[in-house]
C-alpha cells in the first residue's frame, strides 16, 4: 500500500533521491555517563566533555551548510536522574551559553529552543531568552536545543492548539509543533549504540533516515557527522512509494 506523504514531505525538494544534502539534522546525545564510567570518572565529566562535543558538532554544522541542527539535551524524563546530576547539567548549560552566545552572534547562527525551558530556573531562563532575542535576526544556521523537551506532549499540545483553531488534520496538527518554522527533519542519528528515539521529534521523524552508531557521544567528531551526511546521501528516499 502506498504511504501518504504530507506537503512538508515534498519529495521534489533537495532532501530527496541519492545524492541529496541533508538540510535538517537531529541528534540523540547518548552516552555521557557510560563514557565517564568506562574512564572510572563522575558522570559530571563524561557530560562536560559532551558539551565540547556539542561545541565541535554544531560548529561542523555550519560549515558542512546544515539549515537545522536540532541537538536533545534535557528530556522531561531527566528530572528523575539525581539532583547533583540535573544540577550540574544545569551550570554546563549556563557555562555553553556564556561561553559560546558572542560565537553564534559573529557567525549568523540563530538559536531555537524546543520544549518548556520556562520550567527552569529564573536565572537560565533569562539567559537563555537574552540568547534567542540577541540571535533572533540571524539567518544562517539554526541550532535547536531540545530542553526540557517530550515529543509526545508536544504532539499533544499541538493538536490542542490546532482543535481550537478548526479542524484536526496532519497539516493543521504540523503547522503547531515546536518545529514548525525549520525545514523537515532529514537524517536523526543516535550515538551509543543505542536504537530508539526516546520520545524525540516522533512526528518529524515519520519520514526521516536514521543513521546510529557505536560511538559515545563525548567521542563523536565533526567527522562522524560527514559520515552519517554520507550515508544520507547514498540512500533514496521512496516516502511509502516504489
Amino acid at each position: 500500500m502506498a504511504g501518504r506523504v504530507s506537503p512538508s514531505h515534498d519529495t521534489s525538494g533537495p532532501g530527496s533521491g541519492k545524492g541529496a544534502q541533508a538540510r535538517h539534522v537531529a541528534i540523540i546525545m547518548d552516552g555521557n555517563g557510560r563514557w565517564a564510567k568506562k574512564r572510572h570518572l563522575p558522570r559530571a565529566v563524561g557530560h562536560k566533555r559532551g558539551v565540547d562535543a556539542v561545541r565541535e558538532v554544531a560548529r561542523a554544522a555550519r560549515t558542512m551548510g546544515l539549515e537545522a541542527l536540532t541537538l536533545y539535551a534535557f528530556s522531561t524524563e531527566n528530572w528523575r536522574r539525581p539532583e547533583d546530576e540535573i544540577g550540574a547539567l544545569m551550570g554546563l548549560l549556563k557555562s555553553f551559553i556564556v561561553s559560546d552566545l558572542d560565537e553564534f552572534a559573529a557567525n549568523n547562527v540563530r538559536l531555537k529552543i524546543i520544549g518548556d525551558y520556562k520550567a527552569f530556573a529564573p536565572d537560565i531562563v533569562a539567559m537563555v531568552e537574552n540568547a534567542l532575542a540577541r540571535t533572533a535576526g540571524n539567518d544562517g544556521t539554526t541550532l535547536v536545543v531540545a530542553l526540557n523537551y517530550g515529543s509526545q506532549a508536544e504532539i499533544a499540545n499541538a493538536a490542542a492548539r490546532a482543535a481550537a483553531k478548526g479542524a484536526i488534520t496532519p497539516e493543521s496538527i504540523e503547522a503547531e509543533l515546536d518545529t514548525a518554522d525549520l525545514p523537515p527533519l532529514d537524517l536523526l542519528i543516535r550515538t551509543s549504540g543505542e536504537v530508539r528515539l526516546s520520545n524525540f521529534l516522533l512526528w518529524q521523524a515519520a519520514y526521516a533516515e536514521m543513521w546510529f552508531t557505536e560511538v559515545l557521544w563525548p567521542d563523536f567528531k565533526p567527522a562522524h557527522l560527514q559520515e552519517a551526511l554520507d550515508a544520507f546521501a547514498r540512500r533514496e528516499r521512496r516516502y511509502g512509494g516504489r
